[in-house]
């Protein structure tokens, strides 16, 4: 993730330069999957600014959701990107959490409506020529304890289920989703990080997901630094890649040199690294990146903040305003 601190078409060039390296320099020749932060749109200069999610959530149009995140996907594109840090599908009841304006509010069946379309929007018809949405943070990590960011989340099974599980469970089983991200909480006294219940059994096993999950940043090595449920960077990329995390991000603190101990020290099979593998290739294949890895950088400036973009944020602020009547209590 880099074009939030540069403009759209300086971020096309350094991903350019990123794939050029990779696939003409390293002894595989794998292109690499650039990830942006979306949360109101591509987090880069020159690229067009929406509405927060939870004000999209008060429009009550989950199309205005397909639309934006087709616009974002295609301003993605253009700058090189494939794998977009959203939705947040998080179900958050309690004012007290930071991050509440991330999320569509309250309502499962809304945050569900408005999440379907998002990921539409962003993978498109095919992802030939669509980026992977990322569903996050899986699960209950807005249900905090005191509405403290990364606190544990005490949810009952049925509860689980029926609210907080049901918005993730329709992105996979109605918008085919490629990408969910684990919340840094625990849940149920087991950070979801290192969660195999909920990242293999239930996500793979029960609902039949196929894509990849990913870290939140550096919840990897939160396992040993915060949560304290094993004693270094080694046995942290052990349990988080055995629960079923694919990809660390941002950067590999435990899936570069502690997972390669672990693994010559036979602490974690082969088979379970290549699991992980196979699915970061699937990805790239599906997404097209050995056949096009480069962009067009000439070609940004025609897909970022562009007048009908502008036009459609536009409207969707619009139609998120709340007019709350004063009754005297104000």
């Amino acid at each position: 993730s880099g074009a939030s601190s540069l403009g759209a078409t300086d971020a096309a060039k350094i991903a350019n330069d990123i794939q050029h390296h990779l696939v003409e320099e390293t002894r595989l020749g794998v292109p690499a999957i650039v990830h942006e932060e979306i949360c109101s749109g591509l987090m880069a200069r020159e690229a067009t600014v929406f509405a927060q999610a939870i004000g999209v959530a008060s429009t009550f149009r989950p199309d205005h959701n397909r639309a934006m995140a087709d616009q974002i996907r295609r301003q993605m594109r253009a700058v090189g990107a494939h794998h977009g840090l959203s939705p947040v599908l998080d179900v958050c009841r309690d004012a007290r959490w930071g991050r509440l304006e991330e999320t569509y509010g309250e309502d499962p069946f809304l945050v569900a409506a408005m999440g379907v379309e998002f990921i539409s929007g962003l993978q498109g018809e095919s992802l030939a020529d669509g980026v992977v949405a990322t569903a996050k943070h899986f699960v209950g990590y807005g249900a905090s304890e005191g509405g403290m960011n990364w606190a544990p989340a005490h949810i009952p099974d049925r509860e689980l289920r029926d609210v907080y599980l049901r918005p993730f469970e329709a992105a996979v089983r109605e918008a085919d989703l490629q990408s969910v991200m684990n919340g840094y909480h625990e849940l149920d006294g087991v950070p979801c990080g290192a969660n195999e219940w909920l990242m293999t059994d239930l996500l793979r096993g029960e609902w039949g997901f196929d894509g990849t999950v990913v870290s939140d940043y550096f919840a990897v090595n939160q396992l040993f630094v915060y949560h304290h449920l094993v004693d270094g960077t080694t046995a942290a990329a052990v349990a988080g890649l055995s629960a079923g995390i694919d990809v660390e991000l941002p950067r590999t603190n435990c899936f570069g040199g502690a997972l390669r101990s672990a693994i010559d020290r036979g602490e974690v099979g082969m088979e379970v690294v290549d699991r992980a593998v196979e699915r970061v290739l699937r990805a790239k294949f599906i997404l097209g990146l050995f056949e096009k890895p480069i962009v067009d950088v000439s070609g940004v400036g025609a897909v970022t903040r562009t007048p009908s973009q502008v036009e459609l944020a536009t409207e969707v602020a619009a139609d998120s305003l709340v007019l709350v009547k004063n009754d005297g209590v104000l």
